[in-house]
C-alpha cells in the first residue's frame, strides 16, 4: 500500500525569506509562515481567542530563486508541498525540526508597499507567475482574493 505526503497552506510570511547557496549554486531559501484559526464565541458566551500556527517552509532550486526576487514578510502565499522531519545532534541534545519541502507556491496578497516588486521584469514573464518545482506538473488552484476566508 503506497502512502501520501501532501500539505496545502494558506498564509501570512513571518519574515524575508533567508537565502543561501550550496556548491554548485543550488539555493536555498527558508522562511516561515503562520496560518490562524479564527476565535469564536461559544453559545455560552466563552471567547475562544484565535490560534496561530508556525511553519517552518523550504524552497530549493529556482524556487528559492524566485522567492529571494518575489516573496515578503506580510504576503498572503498559497503553499503546495511534502512534510519532512530533520534529526541531528547538538551539545549532546537530539534535536528535531518538521519543515514543509515547498513544491509549488503562488503569492495570493501582496501588502501595498510591494504591489511593484518585480516590475522592472515585466518583459520576463517572471513578475507574479506562480512558481512549481520542476518535478510538479499540476497547477495549484487559483484563489480570489476577495474570497479568502
Amino acid at each position: 500500500m503506497s502512502s501520501v505526503n501532501k500539505v496545502i497552506l494558506i498564509g501570512n510570511v513571518g519574515n524575508d525569506p533567508e537565502v543561501r547557496y550550496l556548491d554548485r549554486g543550488v539555493a536555498i531559501a527558508n522562511f516561515n509562515l503562520a496560518t490562524t484559526e479564527r476565535g469564536y464565541v461559544m453559545q455560552n458566551g466563552t471567547q475562544v481567542p484565535d490560534k496561530t500556527d508556525w511553519h517552518a517552509i523550504v524552497l530549493w532550486r529556482n524556487l528559492a530563486e524566485w522567492a529571494e526576487r518575489f516573496v515578503r514578510k506580510g504576503m498572503k502565499l498559497y503553499i503546495e508541498g511534502k512534510l519532512q522531519t530533520r534529526t541531528w545532534e547538538k551539545d549532546g541534545q537530539i534535536r528535531r525540526k518538521t519543515e514543509v519541502i515547498a513544491e509549488n507556491v503562488q503569492i495570493l496578497y501582496r501588502p501595498e508597499e510591494y504591489r511593484n516588486l518585480g516590475r522592472e521584469d515585466r518583459n520576463t514573464n517572471r513578475d507574479e507567475a506562480p512558481v512549481q518545482h520542476e518535478e510538479q506538473t499540476p497547477a495549484a488552484p487559483v484563489f480570489d482574493d476577495d474570497n479568502i476566508f
